[in-house]
């Protein structure tokens, strides 16, 4: 995988934006809803080798992820129990790495208020709440 691959995975999702809070260097992926919200689901230096991003997780799946993956370690200068970092050097299927961006930006999502979440097409999570 690329960098240019994993951004458009990224980019991809609903409301999802790339932004540059931390220099040129390192992308951060944040999805904004209506009310202006925005919040990162994904951080990565898409330029470097070998390429990895940071991705938000539940802890216990976290857990598991990295005893089955050595690839997947806890996301370095991020909070270690929610936050994975992702070597993406062809050892991992693209499709995984897909699913993990999707449940990154999904915990985000959840996260967010019910209108937030309806204005991004997440009708089904504001229903659950009701």
């Amino acid at each position: 995988m690329d960098g240019s691959t994993l951004r458009g995975m990224c980019l991809d999702l609903p409301g999802a934006f790339e932004d540059f809070p931390f220099g040129p260097d390192f992308s951060v992926f944040k999805v904004r809803a209506r009310s202006g919200t925005a919040k990162m689901f994904a951080l990565s230096d898409l330029g470097a080798d070998p390429l990895s991003i940071s991705l938000k997780c539940e802890p216990a799946l976290a857990e598991q992820l990295r005893a089955a993956h050595p690839e997947i370690t806890g996301a370095y200068h991020m909070n270690k129990t929610h936050w994975n970092g992702v070597r993406c050097d062809g050892e991992l299927p693209d499709d995984m790495i897909r699913d993990m961006v999707e449940d990154s930006y999904d915990l985000v999502v959840a996260g967010m208020t019910r209108r937030d979440r309806e204005s991004l097409g997440w009708t089904r999570l504001a229903r659950e709440e009701a």
